[in-house]
Formats: C-alpha cells, sequence, structure tokens
C-alpha cells in the first residue's frame, strides 16, 4: 500500500460521518459517530502496524501543493503516531461514554466530536506550520461548542472563559 493517504483517509471517515450525523435521527446518529470513530480506530491499528521503528524519516506523506507555498503535506514520526493512537483509541470510549447521557441535539453532538477527532488527528499529522494551525484553530471551535452547548451547570462561563485564554494563546502563537 505504497502511497496510500492513510492519514488523508483518517481524516475523511470522520469528517463525512459528522456530516451525516447533522442529518440522522438521535439513534442513528450516535451508531454513525460510533462506527466511524471504530473505524478511524482500525485505520490507526494498520498506521501502527505498518510504521517502520527503525526509520528516522517521516512516513506516510502526502504532499499535494495548494498555493503560494502552502499545501496538503501530512506525514507522522514516532510522537505523531502515538498521540494519533490515543486519539482513535480514545474517541470510541468517549462516543459510548455518551451514548445515554446525551439526550438532546445529540446529531450535532456526535458531529462536533467527529469533527474535533478529524482535527485532532490533522494537529498531529501537520508538516505545514500553516496547515498546523489552521488544525489547531479549527480545533477550539467544536470543543467551544460542546462546552458551551452540553457542558455543566456554569458552562457558558466555562465556554465564556476557554475563549478567551484560547484566543489569547493563539495569537501569541501567530505572532
Amino acid at each position: 500500500m505504497a502511497g496510500f493517504p492513510i492519514l488523508s483517509l483518517m481524516l475523511a471517515v470522520p469528517m463525512v460521518a459528522a456530516a451525516a450525523c447533522l442529518f440522522a435521527e438521535a439513534r442513528t446518529a450516535r451508531w454513525i459517530a460510533l462506527l466511524a470513530t471504530l473505524a478511524d480506530f482500525l485505520l490507526g491499528v494498520w498506521l501502527w502496524g505498518a510504521y517502520d521503528v527503525g526509520g528516522a524519516q517521516w512516513q506516510f506523506t502526502e504532499n499535494v501543493p495548494l498555493f503560494a507555498g502552502f499545501g496538503w503535506k501530512l506525514g507522522i514520526d514516532g510522537i505523531a503516531l502515538l498521540l494519533i493512537e490515543l486519539s482513535v483509541f480514545l474517541m470510541p470510549i468517549c462516543i459510548g461514554a455518551s451514548w445515554l447521557s446525551i439526550d438532546k441535539r445529540v446529531g450535532e453532538y456526535m458531529a462536533a466530536f467527529l469533527l474535533m477527532e478529524t482535527l485532532m488527528i490533522g494537529v498531529f499529522a501537520a508538516q505545514d506550520l500553516f496547515l498546523f494551525y489552521i488544525f489547531f484553530e479549527a480545533g477550539l471551535i467544536p470543543m467551544y461548542l460542546i462546552i458551551g452547548i452540553w457542558g455543566g451547570a456554569d458552562r457558558i462561563y466555562a465556554s465564556y472563559k476557554f475563549f478567551l485564554y484560547t484566543l489569547l494563546g493563539s495569537v501569541l502563537m501567530l505572532i
């Protein structure tokens, strides 16, 4: 499977499932989210097995130039592999843990988690600083929504604080 865009596939699976969850009924959205996260987990298992631990270079690289020196440049090293594996391992657990506790706007909740999974994998696989920044910043949006809509009693205050601190940190990172 040399040259197969496994990282792009790992990004596409939860993103497509997130779009499907937005239009599905609650029960169906739960199953779509669970199956998508399990599919990504299986892709992660394959990624783990195919990773060459003796290789000192980036692996599973994908490079598609887009504009002005920026592009879709993905790849992983050993640390990124571990962080991706951790993400795809925890996401089905998160979906399962929220199976019965989330009873309002279930499709949107599952879509937010799937989008967050996509963006986390993108953060760990990005080889371009601009792409990393886009994934990182976009990943804050579903987190903000999850906190603000489905959080506890102080969710509005918590989401406001989350927004302020991440905005400040993001501006500092941009400079």
